[in-house]
């Protein structure tokens, strides 16, 4: 197992600037099926993080109404089917719902994922396609989510053991599941095959509703902006993932100073938190 810790200097070179002759579409675009009727405020979080992060555009396509909660928090989002560089999937969508995979994939906008084979990030209800497209992909579990996946994949490990050993369970993950493994808590890893990437441990003030959602958006922004790196070369993409779980916790150090914050303040919190990397 070979193992690198992820520093700022690294993270600068994940994050592509635009120049004069980039419009919207050449900065990526991204499509995102986030939220449910049960927790709609992912779609507004996950959305809103991503375009904090800085992207060309991005496509939501809903399926419980939520789009007018979108609009609403950021109208420059566009609620129209297109093309896409990059997929967000799941977050906010329970997984017991859509647990049959073929369920998901009759769904008429699920089915795009696989029409459209760019880069794609599976999140909380989406873990379960993990390992059923054929474009790089990422799947960005906590431990408890780590454990069910693995138990549907026939193997069993309890969430305790998995937080004990972050870096043997990620690898065990992307190995199994031949996908890219973001494993988050407090000790974050990517792992992509046996090649592991370590995070700088982050702050405590993280731990509160939404903050999964807020990373999702930051990891598919720049999933998207860096979608040619990531279809020439695989492991670009757990490099890009490692960067947005850093932005994440820069974001939340800045927003925090110590004191208690929640995901909105994270959020507002990005675009200083990429300034200070660049």
């Amino acid at each position: 197992m070979s193992t690198r810790t992820w520093k700022a200097r690294d993270v600068k070179k994940c994050i592509i600037t635009p120049s004069e002759l980039d419009n919207k579409y050449s900065r990526g675009v991204l499509g995102v099926i986030t939220g449910s009727a049960k927790f709609p405020g992912a779609a507004v979080l996950s959305t809103a993080s991503a375009s904090a992060t800085g992207v060309g555009m991005i496509r939501f396509h809903s399926n419980s109404g939520l789009a007018h909660l979108v609009l609403h928090s950021n109208p420059e989002v566009v609620v129209q089917p297109g093309a896409v560089t990059a997929w967000l999937v799941g977050s906010g969508i329970e997984s017991k719902r859509y647990s049959d995979i073929t369920t998901w994939l009759r769904h008429r906008w699920f089915a795009l994922i696989a029409k459209q084979s760019v880069p794609t990030i599976l999140d909380a209800g989406a873990l379960h396609l993990a390992g059923k497209f054929e474009q790089p992909t990422l799947i960005t579990p906590h431990a408890g989510e780590l454990a069910r996946l693995l138990k549907s994949r026939g193997v069993t490990v309890t969430s305790e053991a998995i937080e004990g050993n972050p870096k043997k369970w990620a690898t065990i993950a992307s190995e199994k599941l031949g996908v890219i493994v973001l494993l988050k808590g407090s000790h974050t890893v990517v792992a992509d095959g046996d090649s592991i990437i370590e995070l700088p441990v982050s702050t405590p003030w993280l731990a509160t509703a939404g903050t999964g959602d807020v990373l999702a958006g930051i990891i598919g922004a720049l999933v998207a902006t860096n979608y040619i790196e990531i279809l020439n070369d695989r492991k670009r993409l757990a490099e890009i993932a490692a960067s947005a779980a850093f932005i994440h916790n820069t974001a939340a150090l800045l927003a925090s100073r110590d004191a208690p914050i929640s995901a909105s303040g994270v959020i507002a919190m990005i675009p200083d938190a990429i300034r200070k990397l660049i």
